[in-house]
């Protein structure tokens, strides 16, 4: 991101870089004005986020089929 707003071409950037236009526009609009760390922090926050969800899910998984063993005992 920085390279692009010293000036540099979107085209050349991605030749750089070995990605696709489409890539560089996605982590632009995600990423642009963010410093290092920060993209680095909402990295991190979003493979928690992905955890918990995984977590929540297999949850509720347990509990919906604990449920229906007790619903058929009784």
């Amino acid at each position: 991101m920085k390279e692009h707003q010293a000036g540099i071409a979107t085209a050349e950037i991605c030749r750089k870089h070995g990605i696709s236009d489409a890539t560089f526009y996605a982590w632009r609009s995600k990423y642009g004005g963010m410093e290092i760390s920060e993209a680095r922090r909402l990295k991190a926050l979003e493979d928690e986020n992905r955890k918990l969800k995984k977590l929540l899910a297999e949850s509720m998984l347990d509990v919906a089929t604990l449920r229906e063993a007790l619903g058929k005992n009784f």
